[in-house]
């Protein structure tokens, strides 16, 4: 087992066993090796998001995203970041992006509806949330508990789709 390898399964382990900035620390020791890992990347900046330090994920998002422009995971996770941080259009422009190459991906449209609804385009984003739904029933209880959706839940629309 090469280095690499080794510190990546041990940041792997740490993020495993709940350490998440040891974890941190792993992946961080291989990108001081190989800067451009996509791995160490993707976990460093899924670290950092759970850290709320969305702009340092960001970074390591456009870093993979550099290397590789649809690479759906950092996409996903980037457009996350975003929404988290309020800017809502550059989220929505990343879930677009994720969408065109996999159009019933249930993770970006139901981060895309939460973006939607953020934003106030509130009966696009329940538009959907519905479809969302129909693809994967168990999004209804996500959403019906989702802080994202907290400012639209005495609504009916939303009430017909979470009940």
């Amino acid at each position: 087992m090469s280095e690499i390898e080794s510190l990546l399964k041990s940041g792997q382990t740490s993020l495993n066993l709940g350490n998440p900035k040891e974890a941190l620390t792993f992946y961080q020791k291989v990108l001081d090796i190989e800067s451009h890992n996509i791995e160490a990347l993707l976990k460093k900046g899924h670290i950092l998001g759970k850290l709320a330090r969305f702009d340092q994920a960001i970074v390591c998002y456009d870093d993979v995203l550099s290397q590789e422009q649809g690479n759906l995971l950092a996409l996903l996770n980037k457009g996350l970041a975003h929404h988290y941080i309020g800017q809502y259009e550059i989220a929505l422009q990343c879930y677009d992006m994720v969408l065109k190459e996999k159009p019933q991906n249930t993770t970006a449209l139901y981060n895309k509806a939460s973006s939607l609804i953020k934003s106030g385009k509130i009966n696009d984003g329940l538009e959907l949330l519905s479809q969302v739904i129909k693809l994967d029933f168990s999004f209804k209880a996500k959403a019906k508990f989702d802080i994202d959706f907290e400012e639209i839940q005495h609504l009916n629309e939303f009430k017909k789709l979470t009940v």
